[in-house]
């Protein structure tokens, strides 16, 4: 039988057909579609033609669709439904593509051609578009150590496969620590636990086998669990099992992959010449240095901690009210909190939770994507990897524009966080292409038959990930390598951040935040105590934040730590981290960090995207409109639709004709008033 991996996919806008492919067929795909690339580049580089852009940066642009469209199944389906044939096809896969990248990057004749372009860019009669691609690919070569010889040649492709590896592991300990924990529940251990929380441990419980509720290490269960438990014992146990997430000895423990990888990702960085990991990586970021990081961390450190400090005196004493003393700890912050919010702003998570529907939730997105940019969404009945993922065709005026796939339910099998990705991404090279782009969630799965409710947090996750994928679906560019999200780090949080402040705009929720079994609109007072306590406990949240990005960033400018748990320990007494806090991502969890290089030493990028995202949203503000065209069309002219056509900065000046400072930042977090 023919490898549907392989074949031409008559489906729907040629969506993966999930329904024939099988584990067996990725590794024979995978291996045919590498050699056919492997030829693809050999060809390119053996070229005896004179070196033109588009017989080589064309042709690059061009080669690889095989293996593009194997991988994407594969890794779509490695994160959001992992098995033990797919965590093993992974580390094969993982050394293999890591060699081969190698095997590209330092193919000199190849590089040759780049290089003679390069030489003689001036004559070519490039279009912007095209001198910035020729830029890019050319400095990706010489990052990736096309210039090196002799050994230091060798050492850097072992580098690349061990940390390619190391990457791998990480990432599978880490799931299988989150997989395999659970806390049963018995009849006296549910005091405090509201409905909606019961109801997700019950369905949680289900899916162990067990007859109850249980409490994992799922987030959209573990936080409310500590919001609400009054069972201080119990929070204590569940939060000392999600802090050891990666920590727990054995084979899945991740603290000796951390010291290896900091050790080799410096190594990397001084065979090309740096003088550590965070100056080669921030070289190509919008902040340049660790030294504008830092000054830009600090400057919203300081204010944070000192809210924090504040909060936790009146948390500790809330504590010492109800007979506990003793210091605050970690799994007593979630749960005063909840209620000094609900003392202070009358808002109460399971008063509140039946408004925020699923379902309403994603109509809501859509609404806002439809007034804003005038796409329309449609339902689309296709085969997909999993039972709860779905999928809509996007259009404009009838024409197509995308395919969305969102698959929102925590599982065993699901990487934890919240993620957007391109199965296709959009290029107009060759064939035009049309993306087709995933959101994938970790929201609570409720029970069989009823409705699927989110915290508000939630609700901004979901908001996020979508500006994520409107990145994507309205990317208009030539070239498939500057598409979409392919900006730089500390750029590609904007889209997904701004896109948050359209779930506040009252008029948004006061349509789409419906009663769960009434219907009703969620009252005016309810809504109105929501949007006013939206910078409550921004201390914690911000401090929890600004701790692990300071961490990140001192784990790579300078030398890497042999003890990188000492080193976290080290630097968070250096800033004063609060005692009942801790780091958003202690570092054997660190995904965003060790699970590749994505947020390497680039962890701040949340907060630099911040610094624009707030001052993006004050422009349609100062218009008294969110939904103001002319701003829309420049917010999708400018940057939307760009991808990485042009520097970051340019593209934000484009929308919004300056850079902004810090202060936006801080007063959208309630952060301005603070000493």
């Amino acid at each position: 039988m023919t490898n549907p991996l392989l074949s031409d996919w008559t489906t729907p806008f040629e969506i993966a057909p999930f329904d024939l492919i099988t584990d067996a067929d990725f590794a024979p795909a995978f291996e045919t579609a590498l050699a056919e690339d492997r030829e693809s580049i050999q060809a390119i580089a053996n070229n005896p033609d004179t070196p033109t852009f588009a017989n080589t940066i064309e042709a690059l642009e061009l080669s690889g669709d095989a293996l593009d469209k194997v991988l994407s199944v594969f890794y779509t389906l490695a994160g959001s439904d992992s098995n033990p044939a797919r965590e093993q096809l992974q580390r094969d896969f993982a050394p293999k593509l890591s060699a081969y990248s190698s095997e590209v990057f330092m193919n000199a004749d190849l590089f040759q051609r780049i290089e003679t372009l390069w030489e003689k860019r001036e004559t070519l009669n490039l279009t912007d578009e095209q001198l910035r691609v020729l830029t890019l690919h050319r400095r990706g070569f010489v990052r990736a150590g096309a210039n090196l010889t002799g050994t230091a040649r060798e050492r850097f492709k072992e580098v690349k496969n061990r940390l390619a590896v190391l990457g791998t592991d990480f990432t599978q300990n880490l799931l299988a620590d989150e997989r395999e924990w659970f806390m049963e529940l018995g009849k006296g251990d549910l005091d405090g636990l509201p409905d909606f929380v019961l109801a997700t441990a019950a369905s949680a419980a289900k899916e162990h086998g067990i007859e109850g509720h249980v409490v994992t290490l799922s987030r959209s269960l573990i936080v409310p669990f500590l919001q609400f438990s009054t069972r201080r014992d119990l929070r204590e146990k569940a939060y000392n099992a999600w802090a050891a997430r990666g920590a727990n000895g054995g084979k899945t423990d991740n603290q000796d992959i951390t010291a290896e990888t900091l050790a080799l990702r410096e190594e990397r960085a001084h065979l090309l010449g740096y003088d550590n990991f965070a100056h080669f990586k921030l070289e190509t970021e919008m902040a340049k240095t660790p030294e504008n990081v830092r000054d830009l961390l600090m400057q919203v450190w300081k204010p944070a901690r000192a809210q924090a400090n504040l909060d936790a005196e009146i948390l500790t004493q809330m504590m010492q009210d109800d007979g506990v003393n003793g210091p605050l700890a970690p799994w007593d912050w979630h749960h005063y909190s909840e209620k000094r919010r609900k003392a202070e702003h009358d808002l109460d998570e399971a008063e509140l939770k039946p408004y925020l529907q699923l379902d309403r939730m994603i109509e809501a997105s859509f609404d806002c994507a439809s007034r804003l940019f005038d796409l329309q969404f449609a339902p689309l009945d296709v085969p997909l990897y999993h039972p709860d993922a779905r999928a809509w065709e996007v259009m404009r005026n009838g024409k197509h524009i995308a395919v969305f796939v969102g698959d929102y339910f925590a599982r065993g099998s699901k990487r934890s966080g919240a993620w957007c990705s391109a199965m296709r991404s959009q290029k107009k090279l060759g064939k035009d292409t049309q993306p087709i782009v995933m959101n994938v969630c970790n929201f609570a799965k409720p029970a069989e038959g009823s409705v699927a409710l989110l915290s508000y947090d939630d609700a901004r996750t979901l908001f996020h990930e979508f500006g994520h994928a409107l990145h994507q679906m309205l990317s208009n560019v030539t070239y498939g390598s500057i598409s979409g999200t392919s900006v730089a780090r500390d750029f590609v949080e904007l889209p997904s951040q701004l896109y948050e402040h359209w779930l506040e705009v009252p008029e948004v929720l006061a349509k789409y935040a419906t009663h769960a079994e009434t219907g009703e609109a969620m009252p005016k007072a309810l809504l109105d105590r929501l949007l006013a306590a939206q910078t409550y406990d921004m201390g914690f949240s911000t401090v929890e934040y600004v701790a692990s990005a300071l961490v990140d960033l001192e784990f790579h400018d300078g030398p890497a730590p042999k003890d990188p748990m000492a080193k976290q320990a080290e630097i968070l007494a250096e800033i004063g981290m609060p005692a009942a806090i801790e780091m958003r991502h202690r570092t054997p969890q660190f995904a965003h960090v060790f699970a590749g290089d994505g947020y390497s030493s680039a962890y701040y990028s949340y907060m630099w995207s911040e610094v624009m995202d707030a001052d993006a949203f004050a422009a349609f503000e100062e218009v008294g409109d969110a939904f103001d065209a002319d701003l829309a069309k420049s917010l999708e002219a400018n940057i939307l639709s760009t991808g990485g056509s042009k520097e970051a900065d340019v593209l934000y000046k484009g929308f919004r004709g300056r850079m902004p400072g810090v202060e936006a930042l801080l007063k959208g977090r309630g952060l301005d008033h603070v000493a």
